[in-house]
């Protein structure tokens, strides 16, 4: 089923850039001690910077492998500024597909960030779930920036009154609703130009990144030749990665929320040096 809702200068992602940036990163050395988190939180291993400042990103599900690749995207944004440290919220599904899925993981992305928060190099914390589960809870209880990758990334798709689709492979009607409810409080309802959805079983086609790819460049498509998008956004976390391989396919920007949560990341720490 195809669900669509009818309702700026953009960051290109550049698989130069990134490539770059990843290389400089892998050039620091592992081992500086990380948080002390609970053991029941899986986390991808940190890399030193000079600063000694830590952004903590937090996956609100359990897959520790889409945990490790939303950190490896969020410190091609970081490189030589922040370290970054990724952690899984172990007791959540492995893909949070409905909002009751959302609901559930808000209390272990509150206490992961709360705990985190209490180390003194830590600077800010990324929420990396699309819905940004937990995230003005979290705000509320820690005194260090917090950002969600949902928020970031329609912030950074419609500078400039660019029109903005999304492409999901999550079906859930009340979950593409609350997308253009959260495109009507950000103030980009007229940008926003509704939501593609990939068919099939999402659990079983985020296993395969050719078929993931393959089903999302055709979602991209639509949103681009039918609805009029200038800009599309992968609606997850764990569809970051997908973005960055499809990106030559296509010239309009395909949004990658994990990076732009890290580059406002990134600014914000900048401005409060």
């Amino acid at each position: 089923m195809d669900y669509t809702y009818k309702a700026p200068s953009f960051h290109i992602f550049s698989l130069e850039k990134v490539a770059v940036k990843l290389i400089r990163s892998m050039t620091f050395c592992v081992g500086l001690m990380t948080v002390g988190l609970s053991s029941s939180v899986t986390m991808a291993a940190p890399l030193y910077n000079e600063t000694g400042k830590i952004i903590i990103l937090i996956n609100p599900n359990s897959n520790a492998k889409a945990t490790a690749s939303m950190t490896d995207l969020a410190r091609a944004e970081t490189a030589g500024v922040v370290m970054v440290e990724g952690y899984s919220n172990d007791g959540a599904p492995p893909l949070l597909t409905t909002p009751k899925d959302m609901e559930d993981a808000a209390s272990g992305v509150v206490r992961i960030g709360v705990e985190a928060a209490m180390d003194e190099r830590v600077s800010a914390i990324i929420v990396s779930a699309f819905s940004d589960p937990g995230l003005e809870e979290l705000r509320s209880k820690v005194k260090i920036p917090v950002f969600g990758i949902g928020e970031a990334v329609f912030h950074e798709a419609a500078l400039n009154g660019r029109a903005f689709g999304i492409v999901t492979v999550t079906p859930d009607e009340s979950l593409i609703r609350s997308f253009r409810e959260k495109a009507i409080s950000l103030g980009y309802e007229k940008q926003y130009r509704g939501t593609r959805v990939t068919p099939g079983d999402p659990i079983e086609l985020v296993k395969s990144p050719e078929a993931l790819d393959a089903a999302l460049a055709k979602a991209v498509k639509v949103s681009i030749e039918e609805d009029g998008a200038e800009a599309v956004i992968m609606g997850g976390g764990p569809l970051s990665a997908s973005a960055v391989r499809l990106q030559p396919q296509f010239d309009v920007p395909l949004v990658v929320a994990v990076s732009a949560a890290a580059r406002a990341a990134v600014k914000e720490i900048q401005k409060n040096k």
